[in-house]
């Protein structure tokens, strides 16, 4: 990442946006009239030189020491800017104001409290790497504030929910971003996760929602939790409450929405964020911006599902507005936004001060807006909850492989990496067999690892030996090593039997070389790789974030006249 420089010679300060994601929660026996919220985004941009409401230009015509500290205290005051260019674009510029009392303000908390990680991508030939964020949510009462937003009175202090939970993925040439919610009821098997107080959470026997995730010892059992569902690199958390947001809300000066027909969040019984609006665009801040986020009864089905769709508008909208306008050049605004978000905001380590958030933002904001892509996990109905599609994996996939979400990258031909390290003879390299064919509907294909164990046999590796004392569940076939040095042996194992390199990784999960047979080869002698779609299914309801004509559709039991 690009280094900030602090220095006296200060250059503009252009686009700035923060964005934080929330959502009403869902507690199991609680009425909905109470709920937990969720939301979003915030952001400026200011303008650099006199016209700031600073008395540019009397410092000017004064000239002298008295002049050089009014435009000092003016540049100064632009470095509250960079905290807010913490997501989905921004520029920032540099400077000095209350340096050490914004860095005093952001939370801290550790990154992945699980056992499971996934290595960092292989940087491309320019030595760069994607980037992954994960945004959470929380619907925490820790607050009088936080409590009269979120409703829901008997919940005060309360184990907090992940209501919101959203990965954000920078390409590794910056070129693209895309961005994948996960509906807050989806069903997963939490893992294993060990509080910062040492205590420890057990992995969840059968699928829990996962929002709960987040009271399993903090955000960094919310990152264990994705990690584990779809093998990607999280690089970064951050995460947000509801008071946050309202007032980063109202620092931008508003956001403008759409509804095409009056609605009113609110029915008899009680349900719904109490958002009212007339047909048509409005720019909504504040807690009006609060309750946007927040509203699932009143947008289409009334489900989850819509209100991420709203969420995604807003963001979008937020995006353009920055970009179009120059916002926020008060100074005393970019003061009280800057107040708010290092407040407000809980990193991990790796975020903890402003000159990382800035760095980070540098990067953000090379991705133009119409390369900006919103979409929602597939998913499908399990009772009142939803569980991840097939589809779903497809776009975990795409975000592995750095392949963009809006279909716009430059086609260039696949080659995969091999190993520098010589493979043993195949008589020489040992390797377990795992029978990972086990699905949610489907019980472990019979004898499996035996069978795979035994064509291996058959093809020369006569040390192959079936362990039956692990039975994963896994998708597709996959081959794991522990160390750079059994890389070579792996991808020998991996061309003798047909399985694709992209499909052999290192793994500390693992003591030696070992075959998973995935879902994917429950039967047959000869393994037929899946063929890969480097193309966004229908089902993520994918937005883009130059669309400014999306507008959301009203539920009629929820408008007025």
């Amino acid at each position: 990442m690009a280094q900030s420089s602090v220095r006296g010679d200060v250059p503009a300060v252009e686009d700035t946006m923060s964005l934080t994601a929330r959502d009403e929660t869902s507690r199991d026996g609680e009425p909905d009239g109470g709920e937990p919220a969720s939301a979003q985004p915030a952001d400026g941009r200011g303008r650099h030189g006199g016209g700031d409401g600073d008395g540019g230009d009397d410092g000017r015509r004064r000239g002298g020491r008295r002049g050089t500290e009014r435009r000092r205290g003016r540049r100064m005051l632009r470095w509250s800017a960079t905290v807010l260019a913490v997501l989905i674009t921004g520029t920032a510029g540099a400077g000095y104001l209350y340096y050490q009392h914004l860095n005093g303000n952001i939370k801290k908390e550790k990154l992945n409290l699980g056992d499971s990680k996934v290595a960092a991508p292989t940087p491309n030939a320019a030595g760069q790497t994607p980037l992954n964020i994960l945004l959470i949510g929380s619907d925490a009462r820790d607050s009088k504030e936080n409590q009269k937003l979120g409703g829901a009175r008997d919940t005060f202090g309360g184990t907090p929910l992940a209501d919101v939970q959203m990965l954000v993925h920078l390409s590794a040439d910056r070129s693209n971003m895309s961005v994948v919610s996960m509906p807050r009821d989806t069903l997963v098997r939490l893992p294993k996760c060990t509080a910062p107080d040492g205590k420890v959470y057990a992995a969840s026997t059968y699928p829990r929602p996962t929002n709960e995730s987040l009271g399993r010892g903090g955000p960094g059992c919310t990152v264990a939790t994705w990690t584990e569902l779809t093998g990607i690199h999280i690089d970064h958390f951050m995460m947000i409450d509801f008071a946050g947001v309202v007032s980063m809300a109202d620092a931008i000066g508003g956001v403008p929405v759409c509804v095409d027909a009056n609605i009113h969040s609110r029915d008899s019984q009680g349900r719904g964020s109490g958002l009212k609006l007339e047909k048509g665009t409005t720019k909504v801040k504040g807690e009006q911006a609060l309750q946007w986020l927040r509203t699932r009864y009143g947008f289409g089905d009334n489900t989850d599902l819509y209100r991420a769709q709203a969420q995604h508008m807003y963001m979008n909208a937020m995006v353009r507005e920055l970009r179009a306008n120059a916002t926020l050049s008060n100074p005393n605004k970019l003061r009280k936004l800057a107040e708010a978000a290092t407040d407000a905001v809980t990193v991990d380590e790796g975020l903890g001060d402003i000159k990382k958030m800035y760095n980070l933002a540098n990067e953000l904001k090379k991705v133009p807006t119409d390369r900006i892509t919103m979409t929602t996990m597939p998913n499908r109905l399990v009772g009142n909850r939803v569980e991840p599609t097939e589809d779903a994996e497809t776009v975990f996939r795409m975000i592995r492989e750095d392949v963009a979400l809006d279909g716009k990258d430059k086609k260039k031909p696949k080659k995969e990496r091999e190993s520098a390290d010589p493979a043993a003879p195949d008589g020489e390299i040992a390797v377990q067999v795992r029978n990972g064919t086990r699905t949610d509907t489907q019980g472990a294909a019979p004898g499996r690892a035996s069978a795979v164990a035994g064509i291996l046999t058959g093809e020369g590796f006569t040390q192959a030996v079936a362990d039956s004392s692990v039975l994963p569940a896994q998708k597709t076939t996959v081959i794991r090593f522990p160390s750079a040095d059994l890389e070579g042996d792996a991808q020998r194992v991996a061309k003798a039997l047909g399985i694709p390199l992209s499909a052999v990784k290192k793994s500390t999960d693992v003591s030696g070389v070992t075959l998973i047979v995935g879902a994917d080869w429950r039967e047959g002698t000869a393994y037929e790789a899946p063929k890969k779609r480097d193309k966004t299914p229908e089902s993520a309801n994918a937005l883009n974030a130059s669309d400014d004509s999306a507008c959301m559709k009203v539920n009629p039991n929820y408008t007025w006249k």
